[in-house]
């Protein structure tokens, strides 16, 4: 598996999540707006697509975790923006949860195998 493919094979897992927590900080956000976020945040290594964005936006409204709603961006263009649901919060909550505890053990499994 190339670097390429391990990247995107992370994204796919963990996209929903970035989307819903970048969603829950900043209020709602024009899907150029998240995707800046998640990049910055990021620190570079993520440079979300809209081919991979906006299917995952469409994804997360059908599922009741996102609404959208047309607007006028920051350069005064039309813009559809997304904002996060109360289901979407409780969402985040679960797999945030969910997360940190793979982290956890992931971490005691690295640890054992730097030990060994």
């Amino acid at each position: 598996m190339s670097t390429r493919e391990a990247k995107s094979d992370i994204l796919q897992g963990t996209l929903d999540l970035m989307v819903l927590r970048t969603l829950g900080s900043m209020g709602p956000q024009h899907g150029f707006g998240l995707a800046q976020r998640i990049q910055q945040i990021s620190g570079g290594l993520l440079d979300l697509n809209q081919g991979t964005l906006y299917p995952a936006l469409l994804r997360l409204e059908h599922r009741g975790w996102v609404e959208s709603r047309w607007g006028v961006s920051g350069h005064n263009r039309k813009a559809k923006f997304y904002e996060i649901t109360t289901a979407g919060r409780r969402q985040t909550e679960r797999e945030s949860e969910d997360w940190a505890r793979t982290v956890n053990i992931m971490n005691r499994f690295l640890s054992l195998a730097a030990t060994e």
